[in-house]
């Protein structure tokens, strides 16, 4: 295995499968991609492991927007933690945050114990932190494997200086997962200017739904976004990417 680590954003069985045969070496499972990505269901889970053996790491998100969760969205993410524990998925992506804009220490301690052992990232809650390097130390101590971050900017180039301190501060026991605009130019950019090792990606393409009857009264999709166009993973933006960092480990 490549000493560079890709892992491929998907929330479909299909994009799951095309993913892994562009060469990546795990999945972040989930549903809604194009509003950040949610909580995938179990049945989706079920479906790729029936046709594939990658590792899957679940995204528990239960909703669009903030990462301030209610009493009630917290108990929904602790069972969904413990349900994909359950079906076999290898790691979870998680974060809770306080209104300080802080991590939420006792709901992230509580997600890290109901996890028992699985690998679990913390996604770009990290991103809307008030300050990453403590939050840094704060995911060190809770034992969190992986920060998924593009260094608290729109896209991982912008974010390059603050990606390139996280990953000093790292240490050898937390991977910096760089994200947000991942693709073979921006590869290519971090390859050379950064010591990083993991890389987040989507790798999308717009497909054209095959609907042929297109009611032109209704709309089911939010405004600016069509229900007549599908995403789905690209398996050659996909194989750029690992053929880079395939040729950067020898």
């Amino acid at each position: 295995m490549s000493s560079y680590l890709l892992e491929c954003c998907v929330d479909s069985a299909e994009s799951a499968l095309l993913a892994e045969k562009g060469g990546a070496d795990r999945l972040e499972l989930c549903s809604n991609l194009i509003i950040g990505g949610t909580t995938p269901t179990l049945a989706l889970y079920r479906q790729i492991r029936r046709h594939s053996s990658i590792r899957i790491h679940a995204l528990i998100r239960p909703r669009f927007g903030d990462f301030l969760y209610s009493q009630e969205e917290f108990q929904i993410i602790l069972e969904e933690v413990k349900q994909f524990r359950q079906a076999g998925a290898e790691g979870v992506v998680i974060g809770c945050l306080t209104p300080e804009g802080r991590l939420d220490m006792e709901a992230m301690k509580q997600l890290m114990e109901a996890a028992e052992g699985m690998s679990v990232t913390l996604h770009r809650a990290f991103d809307m932190c008030r300050d990453p390097f403590e939050a840094l130390e704060q995911a060190k101590a809770l034992g969190i494997n992986t920060i998924l971050t593009s260094g608290q900017a729109p896209s991982c180039l912008e974010g390059i200086e603050l990606l390139k301190k996280l990953q000093a501060q790292a240490g050898p026991d937390l991977t910096i997962l760089a994200g947000a605009g991942i693709n073979a130019g921006a590869v290519r950019t971090l390859l050379e200017q950064t010591s990083l090792t993991a890389y987040h990606m989507s790798g999308k393409r717009i497909l054209e739904s095959g609907m042929q009857f297109r009611n032109p009264r209704v709309s089911m999709g939010l405004p600016g976004m069509s229900e007549y166009e599908i995403w789905q993973t690209d398996e050659n933006a996909v194989r750029a990417v690992r053929r880079l960092l395939d040729e950067a480990a020898r």
